[in-house]
């Protein structure tokens, strides 16, 4: 197993709670991953940001910002329900890898 595979699903889930929070868009993420210590290009996040929403967890639309066209994603209700129940799985996780219960 690759880092990739081991964070792959942790971004996703850094992805559908930043989109619970407010609309984003692929460099903000990028940017907003970096912080929490992911690099990731533009031709990882994008493949990530269109499987979510053809799962139905993210929407998007097209928006104009002066000259610039940029693809803007937003959580849907599934994907609020996916992220709830990931929520209450990556908490029972953490208390075995973190507390030990």
């Amino acid at each position: 197993m690759t880092d990739k595979d081991l964070y792959g699903e942790l971004i996703r889930l850094h992805i559908l709670h930043h989109a619970a929070e407010e609309p984003i868009f692929g460099l903000g993420i990028i940017e907003e991953l970096r912080h929490h210590g992911y690099e990731m290009s533009a031709g990882t996040l994008y493949p990530m940001l269109h499987g979510l929403e053809k799962k139905g967890y993210l929407s998007s639309h097209h928006e104009r910002t002066g000259r610039r066209e940029r693809r803007v994603y937003e959580i849907t209700g599934q994907g609020r329900v996916a992220l709830a129940e990931a929520r209450a799985k990556v908490k029972e996780l953490f208390g075995e890898l973190i507390e030990g219960h």
